[in-house]
């Protein structure tokens, strides 16, 4: 991988911080409006709307309706390579606690995520970038997706064949971070987010009377022991210096506080950052289950449901990138070793096209009160200029300069 360097820099006269910060006011309003109107899943229709009118006035080549309702923005600009920056925009089902005016005006709905800050952060750069194009050369690629929490739009997209036509060579993402206070980024090479699944464990026993368990298999019991055996993977057949999680997230069995049900059902998730680990991890977990079942005189099924790869960020583009923040924000708002078992579905683009998948700290002074997927999540808002800056940095330093 291979960009186009120092020259780039010199000679550009696009000025990423300042330019993100004379759109402040913009970068603002857009994130306020689409936190006002959050939507879920692959339904993001009037976020996608706002979308793509904001890119046809800017003069992007515009698609809409994929994966139902996401859009791509193409702007072709000249002899160069096609750099691609995706931007997910949907919502959470959780209900807003905060008092803001721009609280979300929609019930059981809530970007509790962030991702109204990044559909801001995408039309922030799709702005910068088309004002400015006598600076760059090349044909830049925008996505905004729908459907990153727990839908896979980002998988449904590139089986739509949104990375053609044109393919794109390097790709940007971004996601605010309120993990760190505000003032940092966060760029590393590698995996910086696990591959995830759900899993599905139902046990088989015999029902009977709560006084007389010995004329029972209770499923219950077995179901216990399973999660406390499950734990052992981790600590007994995975090295201390590899990565790997398993969580029960659900536990169901019966309804009656005298009674032995038929049947216990587990839920749960399992995250790796290594394929190997992966597999040693499913193939111990079937041995867990149907050991501990056989033991109590139980069955089981098991049903494994992948949901995301591993999102592996490529060196070199991770180099530029980190190389940018420095430039931009100073040494010490460069962190590089953040990473975290949540799973996010950019993994699917990023296994497909090299790129970098980066973190904008956006917390606010009490940012340990308001984690992502909580009812008080909120953001410092200057992380957006942040945010916009290093992607449009990061996109002139692909991008060949035009000269004029």
């Amino acid at each position: 991988m291979t960009h186009s360097g120092e020259s780039n820099v010199k000679l550009n006269t696009i000025h990423a911080v300042e330019e993100a910060e004379r759109i402040y006011d913009q970068l603002v309003a857009w994130r306020r409006d689409f936190h006002q109107h959050p939507e879920m899943g692959l339904e993001t229709y009037r976020t996608a709307g706002l979308v793509a009118s904001t890119l046809r006035e800017l003069g992007y080549t515009v698609q809409e309706g994929v994966a139902q309702s996401g859009v791509v923005g193409l702007l072709e600009n000249g002899e160069g390579p096609v750099i691609m920056n995706r931007v997910d925009m949907d919502a959470l089902p959780i209900q807003e606690e905060n008092p803001a005016d721009y609280a979300s005006e929609v019930p059981e709905c809530m970007h509790a995520c962030g991702h109204d800050a990044h559909t801001a952060i995408g039309l922030g750069v799709a702005k910068i970038m088309a004002e400015g194009r006598e600076n760059w050369s090349g044909t830049l690629k925008l996505i905004f997706q729908p459907g990153e929490e727990g839908e896979n739009g980002a998988e449904i997209m590139v089986q739509e064949g949104v990375l053609e036509n044109p393919r794109p060579l390097v790709i940007l993402a971004t996601h605010i971070w309120n993990h760190m206070p505000f003032g940092k980024v966060a760029a590393a090479p590698g995996p910086v987010m696990a591959a995830a699944e759900a899993f599905r464990v139902v046990f088989h026993g015999k029902g009977g009377h709560g006084a007389l368990p010995e004329k029972s298999i209770d499923p219950v019991v077995t179901a216990a022991m399973a999660i406390m055996n499950l734990q052992t993977i981790i600590s007994r057949n995975i090295s201390a210096l590899e990565t790997a999680v398993i969580s029960i997230g659900a536990l169901h069995a019966g309804d009656a506080f005298n009674v032995i049900p038929e049947t216990a059902e587990l839920r749960g998730t399992i995250r790796t950052y290594d394929t190997g680990v992966r597999e040693r991890v499913l193939k111990r977990m079937v041995t867990v289950i149907e050991g501990t079942a056989e033991m109590m005189g139980a069955t089981a099924e098991l049903e494994l449901m992948p949901l995301t790869p591993a999102l592996v960020n490529d060196r070199s583009v991770t180099s530029l990138v980190q190389e940018v923040v420095v430039d931009l924000l100073g040494e010490d708002a460069l962190e590089i070793g953040e990473r975290t078992m949540g799973s996010e579905d950019a993994a699917f683009f990023l296994q497909e096209v090299p790129g970098c998948y980066f973190f904008v700290a956006s917390g606010p002074e009490d940012y340990q009160d308001r984690p992502h997927h909580s009812s008080r999540f909120d953001i410092e808002e200057r992380a957006l200029v942040n945010g916009v800056a290093v992607v449009v940095e990061s996109l002139l330093r692909l991008m060949p300069y035009r000269g004029d």
